[in-house]
Formats: structure tokens, sequence, C-alpha cells
């Protein structure tokens, strides 16, 4: 039995397309050499950050996010940084009757902006707001204590193997990875429930269960 899907948020939700051009901007760098960067270090199997720091070694990334967000340079999402599938996969669940979350890492201005576009969601919360991020176990602890049901009625959903569905699957969720993003496409989840190519999929295949 599911009573709960708690999805991540970064190539689940969005696209991190603007993210990087963001990051391309700031740097002085062409949008498509950062691009190039971010899947080189992600098929090494290395934190996508150091697409950063091969940019301007010895860089605090930490730092430098400040820095943005004090130029007003932060975080933006619109509708147009939603993946298509997106509105009508959760509404979809939701008319089902199952709680839909939203859970992910992200800093708490993301979760406002998130919260602004409305989302057929029952409840947003991102790793900046708990103090905990993927994928520690504290994380998943959270995600068990706040989405109804008991670990093995929650579903938890994101691209990321290592960061999302291996944590998930040893916290006691039902886990469903998402083959989308560079990460995604490039890394199987042995370990997940299921696997899926769009949350159109695996809403088809939830509701048929």
């Amino acid at each position: 039995m599911v009573r709960s899907v708690v999805f991540d948020i970064g190539e689940t939700l969005t696209s991190d397309t603007r993210y990087w051009a963001d990051w391309a901007r700031w740097l002085g760098v062409p949008a498509h050499t950062m691009s190039a960067l971010v899947g080189a270090v992600v098929a090494e199997g290395r934190d996508n950050a150091d697409a950063i720091r091969i940019i301007r070694p010895g860089i605090d990334v930490g730092a430098e996010w400040r820095a943005r967000q004090a130029a007003g340079r932060g975080d933006f999402l619109d509708e147009s940084d939603l993946y298509p599938d997106v509105r009508p996969a959760l509404a979809r669940l939701q008319s089902c009757g199952w709680w839909v979350g939203i859970a992910g890492n992200q800093n708490e201005q993301v979760t406002g902006l998130l919260r602004g576009l409305a989302l057929p969601a029952d409840a947003i919360a991102t790793s900046g707001e708990w103090g905990v991020s993927k994928p520690a176990p504290g994380f998943f602890e959270r995600v068990i204590d706040w989405a109804p049901g008991d670990p093995s009625e929650i579903v938890y959903v994101g691209d990321h193997p290592a960061n999302d569905v291996a944590p998930a699957a040893r916290a006691g969720l039902r886990t469903a990875h998402l083959r989308r993003g560079p990460i995604g496409l490039t890394t199987s989840a042995p370990d997940a429930n299921w696997t899926v190519s769009s949350l159109t999929e695996l809403a088809d295949l939830l509701v048929s269960r």
C-alpha cells in the first residue's frame, strides 16, 4: 500500500538548465562550456560543483554563491523551469488520494520559489529548512516524520541513485528512479522499486497497482 509520494526537486521536477546557465554568466564562460564540464564531472562520479572549481581553481563555491545572492543574482524559478509532466502527474496522484510531497536539496530561497508556483502538492520542504541534506540518513528521517504513512507506505522519487534512491531505500522507503537529466540517464539504480522515464509513467504504474 502506498499513502505518500515524495519528489526530489532538481532534474526530477525542475530542469537545471537555468541554474547552470546562471553560473556560466556569473563566471564569464559560455553556457555550453558549463554544460560540458557538468557532464564531464558527473560522468566521473564527482560532485557537479566541481565544474565550477575547474573554471575557477580554489574557489569557495559557498562564498561565491552568497556573493551572487548579494548581487541579486541568486536562484530563480518560474513555470518554464518545470518539466512538462510535473503538474499533470502530481495532480493525478493527488486526485487518486495520495499525499504528495516535494523535498530536496535546495536552499530556503528555493522553498519560497516553489511554493509560489502553486504546484499540486500537499507540502514542500528543502534541506535548507530542515538543516540536513541528502544523502544523510537524517534527511530521510525527516521525510518519514513529515509524510503520512509508515516508511514502506512512502515512495521517494529522484534521479540520483546515490543521493536519492539508495539512502531512501536504506531508510525503509519505497523508491522510484527517474531516468532524467545527466545523472539519471547515465547511472542505474538496481535497488529501486521502479525505474521510469517520466513522471507520467510513474503515475500510471502507481494508479494501476
